[in-house]
């Protein structure tokens, strides 16, 4: 038995021995019942906490998944598996598994494409979603802070090969990434441009950006800018991480 079937028919064990009989028939699309040696039973560790098809899980932790660019996957994906990202069930389940693996599990998720929810309003303040309104898109000069569009897009929808978008994330998991890039748990291939914003973000700045971001609704089709569509404020390694 080769480390793909290994790998798959364990944590597939693992993902479905927390669901009922009932609901572990319905974890593939269609409820069909997960057949070994397939991308849906190698995932299903995945989308045991991500939702199915990577669509986000039911808390603000479990981020979406489905349609991220594939480099930015994969990267994440190499990232908890040699610890630049912190977080333990993540390295865990990654440990041992050869860098093409990863890449198939990063190529599966970004070609899924699950419709965006309605974002949820946070309850704040009118200045507050001003206040993350303008970091995400005018920046502060001041204090040598790009805005978020700079790197992420115009429409916040990411950049080729490997920078995320920013919208129908939830308001938690937002302001844990940037704390978390703040406080060295989250960190990617240097030059790290995100821990350099990060560390200049007040925790109002934090609060106010997560806030606007998740309050904002995505308009389909939400992709990312080609390669090479705008010239990065910054240089950042995770644009050459291979």
């Amino acid at each position: 038995m080769g480390w793909p079937l290994r790998w798959a028919l364990g944590w597939a064990l693992v993902a479905l021995s927390a669901l009922s009989p009932v609901s572990a028939q319905s974890t593939a699309p269609g409820n069909d019942i997960l057949q070994p040696d397939t991308m849906q039973a190698r995932v299903a560790a995945c989308t045991a906490c991500h939702g199915a098809q990577g669509k986000a899980g039911a808390d603000g932790y479990y981020p979406r998944l489905a349609g991220k660019p594939s480099d930015y996957l994969y990267h994440q994906l190499l990232n908890f598996r040699d610890g630049l990202r912190l977080y333990r069930p993540m390295t865990h389940l990654l440990a041992g598994l050869p860098d093409d693996y990863l890449r198939e599990i990063a190529s599966y998720f970004a070609d899924q494409h699950v419709p965006y929810p309605p974002p949820v309003r946070p309850v704040v303040s009118a200045d507050m979603l001003e206040h993350g309104r303008v970091l995400a898109m005018h920046g502060d000069p001041a204090r040598g802070l790009p805005a978020c569009v700079a790197c992420h897009g115009a429409a916040l929808s990411g950049h080729s090969p490997a920078i995320p978008g920013l919208l129908g994330l939830p308001r938690d998991y937002i302001g844990a990434q940037i704390g978390g890039w703040k406080n060295g748990l989250r960190r990617a291939a240097a030059p790290d441009c995100m821990a350099d914003v990060a560390h200049k973000l007040t925790p109002e700045d934090i609060g106010a950006l997560s806030a606007w971001l998740s309050s904002r609704p995505v308009v389909e089709p939400y992709l990312p800018d080609p390669a090479g569509a705008t010239t990065l404020p910054a240089e950042c390694g995770s644009q050459a991480q291979r």
